[in-house]
């Protein structure tokens, strides 16, 4: 019995093995080299892997009889002659799931459990192939600790989840204390006895660390007199901090120091740690690695992944403050940064600045943004806020991974804050939670009337406004609608006088209240996003869960997570989760999508493309998808049933983020550190 054993690597080219043939094969794959030898009458291939920082190689032997062997994650072939002679070699991974085994990041062989018997019979088996990571993420937020929007959720859920899978995590943030019963949260994170002093803003700025180990995952906080003040993390009622840049260069240069001093299980996680810096608030840290750490020969095989959950935030501060940055002065053009002249204060203001996610897009070992239509529209001149020549010129590493939600928080059959439970096989509990929530509002207990929901800030780039001027010819269809959200005093008020002007129709809560949000989900029919950019997008795949169908301005994550209704497809029973409003100018008279109903006359049709197609916010063309919606769920049930259910059949867990997750860290890995 013969024992076939593979390295997991890349894919290769075909191999061709000619007698008597001992020679080396060199590949570009990072770590990983080949050669060929000849034993005793027969050839084999020798793949020998060394580990992402050096140290001990590991090798697997093929041969002598071709067999086509398949794995969870890989697959291999070795291909024979007439006579049975092995004349080729190739391997196929396939992406799959990995489990991980311990702290160093490396590639570990396995037997693969394929063998053959003298007769050629093969005898099957299973392969594993372990690959683990010490990760680092470096974040201004981390529910349940902070949170003020979707930042908080991803970094506060996927490091469960990698830390599920096998890998070492850790999670840094500030430890914030604003005083009030929120402080309470921060409970079981007792202080680690490690004080550090770090040299920033012309001084050094004693800091100590808090450490709670919860779900599998580190969460390590910073304590500092900066942290602790009323407000959110970012600001208070008055606006921004005006100190926010020292207060995130402490945060970068702490994490830097975390891996290095925290004992943390009994052992550090080390300098070969992969580093996950989000928005600018982390975005010091891969500078911080390139400029200060690896000219002294410290974390020369760590890496770096800048996550990019909102472009439009970048840190930008006067150039005089780079001085306070702790980097070294030739480091300077990584973060310089010029206004255009239409942006400039007055005539002498020469609009230099230093920009901190700009150093980070140039340092970073490779670039994810939080849906992949988000990583295309960073690179365009309307999405790319000034950076999209820079995040163009990167494409090769960059990438875009749609968010995960938590589905036991956000699960309608075991929901907490809802009255009634439900799944997609029994949908009662659902038109249940809708009449509750009429009760709940005051509104007129109808189920044949379509509740439209919107939940979110009310701010410009949530379409708020648009939202205001479809409002009156909305109003004069039969539906009811509900908004809850907090943001711009203007639109608050408008709420405000929108519900006393239609009484029966429109309901607006000012403020957030999470279980009200919950109890909105479950029983809108219909949930409206008309953004006018997003970077993924929660409340869609929320919706998507407690089968209400959401209408969306076709953007980002928004793009990537809804497809389109199609009543057309399979067979005419329907396909898509969602309406997404991108439109061709082609005219059906008297027609729409349904066979046999007379509609408006020269109906632009709305189409799903398999393009994104930019196109303005139009009252016009919004109140037409939402008609569309509208008119589905009065005129054709079975149709909008099966929306329902697709829509809570799909897959949005933060398991299959952190697969994705992998395959980046998989590549980051096999790269050399893109600034040495």
């Amino acid at each position: 019995m013969e024992t076939l054993k593979v390295i997991n690597t890349p894919q290769l080219p075909t191999i061709n093995i000619n007698n008597n043939t001992t020679r080396p094969i060199k590949q570009q794959l990072g770590f990983t080299r080949f050669s060929l030898k000849n034993r005793g009458g027969f050839h084999s291939i020798k793949v020998v892997s060394g580990r992402g920082g050096g140290g001990g190689y590991q090798e697997g032997v093929v041969g002598p009889t071709a067999v086509e062997g398949k794995s969870k994650d890989k697959a291999f072939l070795l291909e024979k002659d007439t006579d049975g002679n092995v004349v080729g070699f190739q391997l196929l991974p396939k992406q799959g799931e990995n489990e991980a085994t311990g702290p160093d990041r490396e590639i570990t062989t396995d037997v693969i459990k394929k063998t053959v018997d003298a007769g050629g019979k093969e005898v099957k088996g299973k392969a594993e192939t372990k690959v683990t990571f010490n990760i680092v993420f470096v974040t201004s937020e981390a529910a349940p600790y902070s949170k003020t929007g979707g930042l908080g959720d991803v970094c506060g859920s996927l490091p469960i989840a990698l830390a599920g899978r096998g890998h070492r995590v850790m999670v840094v943030s500030p430890r914030y204390q604003n005083g009030t019963a929120a402080d309470k949260k921060y409970a079981g994170a007792l202080d680690a006895d490690c004080r550090i002093k770090l040299c920033c803003f012309e001084g050094e700025h004693e800091v100590a660390f808090f450490h709670e180990f919860r779900d599998g995952v580190d969460w390590v906080f910073v304590d500092h007199p900066a942290y602790h003040r009323p407000g959110n993390p970012y600001g208070d009622s008055f606006g921004a901090f005006g100190d926010n840049q020292f207060r995130f260069t402490l945060l970068c240069h702490a994490a830097c120091e975390a891996p290095l001093v925290l004992p943390l299980g009994g052992y550090t996680y080390g300098e070969k740690s992969l580093f996950l810096v989000n928005d600018w608030h982390a975005g010091l840290v891969p500078v911080l690695l390139a400029a200060k750490y690896r000219p002294h020969g410290v974390y020369k095989d760590a890496r770096s992944i800048l996550v990019i959950h909102n472009l439009a935030h970048q840190g930008v501060e006067p150039a005089v403050t780079y001085n306070n940055l702790g980097l070294p002065p030739n480091w300077y053009g990584a973060l310089e940064w010029v206004f255009p002249t239409w942006a400039r204060a007055h005539a002498l203001d020469r609009g230099e600045a230093v920009n901190i996610l700009k150093g980070a897009v140039v340092t970073a070992d490779r670039i994810l943004t939080v849906s992949k239509g988000y990583s295309w529209e960073i690179t365009t001149l309307e999405g790319g806020y000034g950076l999209q020549d820079l995040l163009g010129s990167r494409k090769s590493v960059l990438n875009g991974i749609v968010n995960g939600i938590d589905v036991v928080e956000w699960d309608p059959s075991s929901d907490k804050h809802i009255p009634f439970h439900y799944s997609s096989e029994d949908l009662t509990g659902k038109a249940k939670c809708k009449a509750a929530l009429q009760k709940e509002l005051g509104l007129p207990i109808r189920p044949d009337c379509p509740l439209i929901g919107f939940i979110g800030r009310l701010d410009y780039q949530k379409g708020i406004d648009l939202i205001q001027l479809a409002t009156p010819e909305l109003m004069q269809n039969d539906v009811q609608f509900v908004m809850l959200g907090s943001g711009d005093k203007g639109y608050e008020q408008w709420m405000r006088s929108a519900e006393a002007t239609y009484k029966d129709k429109f309901r607006g809560w000012v403020g957030f209240n999470v279980p009200v949000s919950h109890r909105i989900t479950a029983g809108c029919d219909i949930l409206l996003m008309p953004s006018r950019f997003e970077p993924c997008g929660l409340n869609q795949l929320y919706a998507m869960r407690y089968g209400t169908i959401p209408v969306v301005h076709a953007t980002g994550g928004l793009r990537d997570t809804i497809q389109d209704f199609d009543p057309y497809a399979q067979e005419g029973k329907g396909d898509g989760t969602g309406y997404v409003w991108v439109y061709l100018s082609i005219s059906y008279p008297k027609r729409n999508f349904f066979t046999n109903l007379e509609m408006i006359d020269n109906l632009t049709a709305m189409q799903h493309i398999g393009r994104w197609t930019f196109s303005p916010l139009l009252k016009e063309k919004m109140l037409t998808a939402l008609k569309t919606a509208i008119l589905t769920y009065r005129e054709h049930q079975p149709s909008w049933e099966g929306l329902i259910k697709r829509g809570m059949e799909k897959d949005f867990t933060w398991e299959k983020a952190a697969i994705q997750y992998e395959q980046v860290f998989q590549w980051a890995s096999i790269d050399s550190p893109y600034v040495r």
